[in-house]
Order: structure tokens, then sequence, then C-alpha cells
């Protein structure tokens, strides 16, 4: 079913008001309807566009036919700019399947192969989503970390802002996750002097100026909520995201999409653990999935405010 019936939009007109005013769409993952509810209450409070994203694994976790009528349930009317966009999609053929359930955008992630290999693969995909009007990603270099069946490794490759021209023109592909120090996971970075390499940032943004940029493994890994899953028995010590201030500076630098996974799933944990403790008389679930809801929908405000600066944008 074309996305047009479940109200959604591709990313072409957002990344466009994006680039043009300095800030970034916020791309929030979602696995269940209160992750999903979180993050549309978040973007409607603050009038931001938003992109909802899904990973393979996610999808799998949910079924595509509990996942769009999710979709359906939320009464859009193609007015708002709402995208649902596939997450490292690893296969020409899970991109497909994307386009042809209702997905408005999805992501090709064959960065691993050589740059060959991820040309010809991302042609491909390119090719028949643009046939239904469905905007693509692509991504050069890799990102280490752990976070996703599709987003797993052991190390990390800087993008090469030598290639990125290349592959734009050859691919067709309307937005690029670039590799300039972001990670997946919880765990970005070893110690707070770690900085992104704006350097290679600003190199890219000379040679594909006005093009849309994107960071993965962004996530800004909210001390409080470490601290509040720490405290409740958790343990995630040591786990640091990107700063914040260096996100800001990246969207100032044709950076117009930022991808939020890992804040999402610390603020759902912290809200669980603490409830569950400081209640091991309740059994509803209503009562530690609203709460987890409500952290995530906070968590995501705050971002859209603080780092995307994205609100009032519609």
């Amino acid at each position: 079913m074309n996305y047009t019936s479940y109200g959604l939009v591709n990313t072409q007109k957002m990344f466009s008001d994006a680039l043009g005013n300095g800030y970034a769409v916020p791309a929030f993952n979602f696995y269940n309807m209160e992750t999903l509810m979180a993050i549309m209450t978040a973007a409607q409070e603050c009038r931001s566009p938003v992109i909802l994203a899904v990973s393979e694994s996610a999808l799998k976790y949910m079924g595509s036919r509990m996942l769009m009528g999710m979709i359906s349930g939320l009464g859009l009317d193609g007015k708002t700019p709402i995208a649902l966009h596939l997450d490292h999609g690893g296969s020409v053929d899970a991109c497909r399947a994307a386009v042809d359930l209702g997905f408005s955008s999805v992501m090709i992630d064959a960065s691993k192969l050589s740059i060959d290999e991820n040309i010809d693969i991302t042609r491909t995909v390119v090719e028949y989503a643009h046939a239904h009007h469905v905007s693509v990603e692509a991504e050069l270099g890799i990102l280490a970390g752990i976070e996703d069946e599709n987003t797993s490794s052991t190390y990390g490759n800087y993008t090469n802002p030598d290639d990125v021209v290349r592959f734009v023109h050859a691919t067709g592909v309307d937005s690029l996750a670039i590799a300039i120090g972001t990670s997946h996971g919880a765990y970005k970075r070893k110690s707070d002097d770690e900085k992104l390499r704006f350097d290679i940032l600003e190199l890219i943004a000379e040679k594909l100026p006005s093009f849309p940029l994107v960071l993965h493994g962004a996530s800004s890994v909210p001390g409080k909520l470490v601290d509040i899953i720490n405290t409740y028995g958790g343990d995630m010590h040591g786990a640091r995201g990107i700063a914040p201030d260096q996100l800001r500076m990246a969207t100032s630098m044709n950076i117009c999409k930022i991808n939020v996974d890992s804040d999402s799933r610390l603020a759902f944990t912290a809200a669980m653990r603490s409830y569950l403790t400081q209640h091991p008389d309740v059994f509803d679930p209503r009562k530690y999935l609203g709460l987890a809801r409500d952290m995530i929908t906070q968590n995501c405000i705050d971002e859209i405010r603080t780092i995307m600066n994205s609100e009032n944008r519609y």
C-alpha cells in the first residue's frame, strides 16, 4: 500500500526546510505501542516534524500488520511532516518490502561492502523506491558499536570525503549517513574529551552543499537516566553519549537528521526499574508501561528543544 494512504510524507520537504533553517529532523526509533505514542505525543506538543524509525528487528518484533495497524491508528492527514522510515535496511529485498508495506523512507546500509558494491546496491534500491516516490538514505563509513541486528560492528571507519560526490551522483540517493565519530549503543565515548570529527563534516559539506547529511549513533545518553538505572539495580556504569553542544554544532553543517534510539531505551528502562522497585506490589502493566511512555515523551521533548531545534517548524 502506498504511504500516502496512511497520511505519511517522504523526507524531501522535511530535509529542504531543515537545511534552509538550521535544524535537524529527529528520527526516533520505536518498537511497540508505548514508544510510538511517546514519540507522537512529543512531536505534536512541540509541533516538530518527526521520522518514525523502525529497524528490521523491530519490524520483526511488532509484525508488519500490527505495525501498519498502529500507523493507521494515528489518523494522519498527510499535512503534518511525519515519515515512516526503515532504519538500516540490510538488503535490497528488505527495502523493497518496506516500500510495498507503506514506508515513506528507507535506508539501505551496504556500508561494510566496497564502495563499488555499495553504489550498485544503493542504486538498485533508489530505482525501486523512487518509482514509488519513497526517499532513500544510504551510508558511507562504518559506525562502531552494537544496537541492533543490523547495527553491529567491532570497528569503525570515518567517511572519506573524497568518496561522497561520486557516491551521491552515482546512486541518486536522497540523503547520506556519514561516520564522524558517533557510534551505536550506550557506550559511545570513553571520555568526555572525545570530539566529533567536524573537519571531516566540513569537507563533506563543502563538497555537497545543500545536500542532506545524517548522523546515526547520535544519542546523548542523558546522565540522569543512567543514574536512575544504576540506582535501581542496573549496571550501566561508563555509559556516555554525544555531547548536546556537538550535536547542535552539527546541525549548522548540513546535518539535517539525527537518529536517536539508545536514549529512548534508557528512558523506558529507567522508568520500569524505578517504578517496580518502589512499588513491588503492583502487577498492572499499565502503571509501569504508562510511566515508561511518559518518560520517553519527556526525553523526546527535551531533545527536540535542546538538540534538534525543530520545535514549531510546522
